[in-house]
């Protein structure tokens, strides 16, 4: 049958499927393990009842939920902002501009996370959740830039320009007319920018202070001690994570209008 793969790259293709999802399919399964340790005893939901007793848990999961919001407004509209800027308009240095934009997403979070410390000691910021939101934006807002501004490279300006024919002006086409069509390139960017965010952990534990840890520092402290109830936690990351990138991803998919 023309276009049919053969057998072996099947096999392969589901070989690298299984290599790379296995540990996580291993980690949600022992999430309902009646054991400590990794031996299967039987099935239980002590460790996700578990977690409502764990004051820690609950404190940081509203930490990063606060600091996720937090960045993800900011780097959401700093980040459609700047899309906007680079596709519309032609000005000095917007080569530079755009190369620059992709050196967080490139960068190592170590790195990344380094640099944001020492420029926060030199401004003798104390650090804590704004310093967080500080560092979530900075690194954000270039994921928002690459998503926005693809759905904009797909849009049509003529249905602008006709609003403004009809009578329209450039606001009121904008906001009637632009937004409307970006609007999915607008959340795709912002779940992205919130996976990210509450996600995160490296650059988060070189910028956080006393009272501020976000739920993946938590979950770290509990990975070096026998506590199974990280992977209760951890399997509800994962499946939230997963219904948000899956959200992004449709929501990326969405064609625009044509005029």
């Amino acid at each position: 049958m023309p276009g049919k793969l053969p057998k072996w790259l099947l096999a392969l293709t589901a070989s690298v499927y299984v290599f790379l999802h296995a540990p996580l399919l291993v980690l949600v399964l022992f999430s309902f393990n009646d054991s400590k340790f990794a031996v299967w005893k039987g099935f239980t939901f002590r460790w996700y009842e578990r977690l409502a007793e764990r004051r820690d848990i609950l404190d940081s999961l509203w930490v990063s939920l606060e600091v996720g919001l937090a960045s993800t407004v900011i780097s959401t509209l700093l980040g459609t902002l700047l899309a906007l800027g680079l596709a519309r308009h032609r000005f000095v240095g917007r080569t530079l501009l755009e190369s620059l934009l992709y050196v967080p997403i490139v960068t190592p979070e170590i790195v990344c996370g380094i640099s944001l410390l020492i420029l926060f000691v030199f401004f003798k910021m104390a650090l804590g959740i704004t310093t967080i939101i500080i560092a979530h934006v900075a690194f954000n807002i270039s994921f928002v830039v690459v998503v926005v501004r693809s759905r904009l490279e797909g849009m049509d300006r003529n249905l602008e320009e006709a609003a403004m024919i009809l009578g329209a002006d450039e606001f009121t086409a904008f906001w009637k007319v632009t937004v409307p069509q970006l609007w999915p390139g607008i959340l795709s960017g912002a779940l992205l920018a919130f996976i990210m965010s509450f996600d995160d952990y490296v650059i988060t534990s070189l910028v956080t202070g006393p009272g501020s840890s976000t739920l993946p520092i938590v979950v770290y402290s509990m990975v070096r001690g026998v506590e199974p109830s990280v992977n209760a936690i951890s399997t509800i990351i994962l499946v939230v994570t997963a219904v948000l990138i899956y959200a992004s991803d449709r929501l990326t998919q969405d064609k625009p209008l044509k005029a």
